[in-house]
């Protein structure tokens, strides 16, 4: 098991144990230059990462591992992974995630190999809203050739390492939310229909929901036995996320409000209201 599991929201580097400092932080005498490299890293399926308020996310990764042929990938010391971060840099991030565990690699060829990961997120807990948007990945790798870190005698020049930053990652998104209601209902033929709505989304820090202010959504209709929707206008979200709106009825069908997704939160659709015209 790894030192921890999730990591959120901290000002500077990452924190990590103490075995697998980043190169790039370490002082005075390093590793030396461990011959691995990284591609084909997939992070959440390619999709973004979109995270309500409560309950667990989890987040795959996958990626492939090319090593020398004297690098033992199946050791007990060698350790690989692929952290998420948010900010410029790793060592200047906002914001980590790392999960419990350290990726696991499976032998292709006598130098290639095949690793998987996953992160485990917890909204509440490991994102802030501030941090909602895109997001870049930090691979590396350690050997540590039976140097115990924690001993008097640990020699860091007998191990390696290699570190890939500035991968890029996904979009972490906020969870929105629509609604939709359609009246009156029953509705005459050619009476206005006053149709009213909210747009919101999650809110990592207070673990709540809210307007979402300022928006553009769409108002879209289906006729009644059909499965196409047509809009019928876009109209803006009011400050706190409300929406309201009049059409003319004109036969049996469903209303639904729709939301593009933005650089920091998901897209939304509202569940359809059917209105009953006469």
């Amino acid at each position: 098991m790894r030192i921890g599991a999730t990591l959120a929201a901290l000002s500077g580097a990452l924190v990590l144990s103490a075995v697998l400092v980043p190169v790039a932080l370490a002082d005075g005498d390093k590793p030396y230059p461990l011959d691995v490299s990284f591609s084909n890293i997939t992070i959440n399926k390619g999709k973004p990462i979109v995270a309500g308020t409560t309950g667990a996310l989890t987040v795959p990764i996958t990626y492939t591992l090319t090593h020398g042929a004297d690098v033992d990938i199946a050791a007990e010391d060698f350790f690989t992974d692929v952290e998420l971060y948010y900010g410029g840099s790793y060592v200047n991030s906002e914001a980590g995630l790392y999960g419990d565990d350290w990726a696991h690699c499976t032998a292709a060829s006598p130098t290639v190999a095949h690793c998987t990961q996953s992160i485990v997120l917890h909204p509440a807990r490991d994102l802030f809203d501030a941090t909602a948007g895109k997001w870049k990945a930090y691979a590396y790798a350690r050997e540590l050739n039976g140097q115990d870190p924690g001993s008097d005698d640990y020699d860091v020049t007998r191990t390696g390492a290699v570190e890939k930053d500035g991968i890029a990652g996904p979009s972490v998104l906020r969870l929105a939310k629509l609604s939709v209601d359609a009246s009156p209902e029953p509705v005459r033929k050619g009476a206005t229909i006053t149709v009213t709505g909210r747009l919101t989304r999650a809110g990592w820090e207070g673990a709540k929901y809210a307007g979402y202010g300022n928006q553009a959504v769409k108002l879209q209709f289906r006729k009644n036995g059909t499965n196409t929707y047509t809009t019928v206008k876009t109209i803006r979200t009011a400050a706190n996320g409300d929406l309201k709106t009049t059409v003319k009825a004109t036969v049996d069908g469903f209303f639904r409000y729709v939301s593009a997704t933005t650089t920091t939160t998901s897209d939304a659709y509202a569940a359809p209201d059917f209105i009953d015209v006469k």
